[in-house]
């Protein structure tokens, strides 16, 4: 394991991040705390130093095993949890990102980590609702007391995540070190707005659904009805391509197809985005095989094959204003004389 900067927050965390949604069994389908802590074994003995979990991720059993497991060498690890998401249905005031709710599900999320500080505190989701003022102030105030050491945004809109940094910014409040969101081989939706977003404001992209849900691992069918963590929707026609051409790859590298997934992602650190892929297993076996994606190394011609297969489009105003054209339009012929 190498480790990389938390964006500007000069913190050093494992290139491969350990995500805990699979802790604790209340949901059905995770893991039970031995299981768990075998997990975290191997991933520390692999060098991992990086956690994360929420307040919600099995009705709050992830966060109380994780807080069991790190007794001891709390300050080993760079935590992060998240707040949001509701913890009673019936109160309108328990999930959001107002105030109110950030305090109570810090402190409720404290308890439970057995800790007295959060390395990083994502906002979860984007509510629609909070504004950017009153979010970032009360996430400067966490900052403020020492309870949160580092800020960042989960699944909020690329203009939103822009428009908090420059309020922060302006008026001296903390600023974002982080973004996360899904990302794999066949869903590439970021590629639009938050990834370039991200490295321009100095941000780490923590990426989760590598395998987009298991679909590219192959073990679902096209148009099968097996139930899936991740929606109920059968897998396309393009799923089941991607997935084919993913385990071509795998084989041809001597890997698994989920650590063909997983290197595809760490592959797209060439563009320069900093990006810091989350693991999720549900016991010790699939761990250790995600952690062999670190030794996969794709190839050009994989690469472009799993592109062709993906058939991604960046869309307006990203193809417009990269095509050839419009560039020649621009730059006349100097472009290529530019060193940026």
């Amino acid at each position: 394991m190498r480790y990389r900067l938390l964006g500007d927050s000069g913190i050093r965390v494992s290139e491969l991040a350990l995500g805990t949604m699979t802790f604790g069994t209340a949901w059905g389908w995770g893991a039970a705390p031995d299981e768990c802590a075998r997990i975290v074994a191997a991933y520390a003995d692999a060098g991992g130093n990086f956690i994360d979990t929420a307040c919600n991720y099995t009705d709050g059993e992830s966060e109380a095993i994780v807080g069991e497991l790190l007794q001891g060498r709390r300050d080993q690890f760079v935590l992060a949890t998240k707040y949001t998401l509701t913890v009673d249905r019936a109160d309108p005031n328990a999930g959001g990102n107002h105030r109110k709710s950030l305090r109570r599900i810090v402190e409720q999320s404290l308890r439970r980590l057995r800790t007295d500080y959060i390395d990083l505190l994502w906002l979860h989701m984007w509510d629609g609702l909070t504004s950017v003022e009153q979010l970032m102030q009360a996430l400067d105030v966490q900052v403020r007391s020492g309870k949160v050491l580092h800020i960042a945004f989960s699944d909020t809109p690329a203009w939103i995540v822009s428009q908090a940094c420059e309020v922060a910014r302006a008026a001296g409040w903390s600023l974002a070190v982080a973004v996360q969101a899904p990302y794999s081989a066949s869903a590439r939706d970021i590629e639009r707005e938050l990834l370039p977003m991200a490295a321009a404001h100095g941000m780490a992209a923590l990426t989760w659904g590598a395998m987009d849900g298991g679909v590219l691992t192959g073990k679902y069918a096209a148009g099968g009805d097996r139930p899936r963590r991740y929606g109920n929707a059968p897998v396309s026609a393009r799923h089941a391509r991607i997935a084919s051409v993913v385990g071509d790859i795998g084989r041809e590298h001597g890997a698994t197809a989920a650590q063909a997934c997983l290197a595809w992602v760490l592959g797209r650190r060439k563009t320069g985005w900093n990006i810091i892929p989350i693991l999720g297993a549900r016991n010790e076996v699939q761990l250790r095989e995600n952690l062999g994606g670190l030794e996969v190394q794709l190839d050009d011609q994989a690469i472009r094959r799993l592109d062709e297969a993906a058939e991604f489009r960046l869309g307006f105003p990203r193809s417009f204003l990269e095509d050839d054209e419009v560039i020649e339009l621009i730059f006349g012929r100097t472009r290529a004389l530019l060193d940026t």
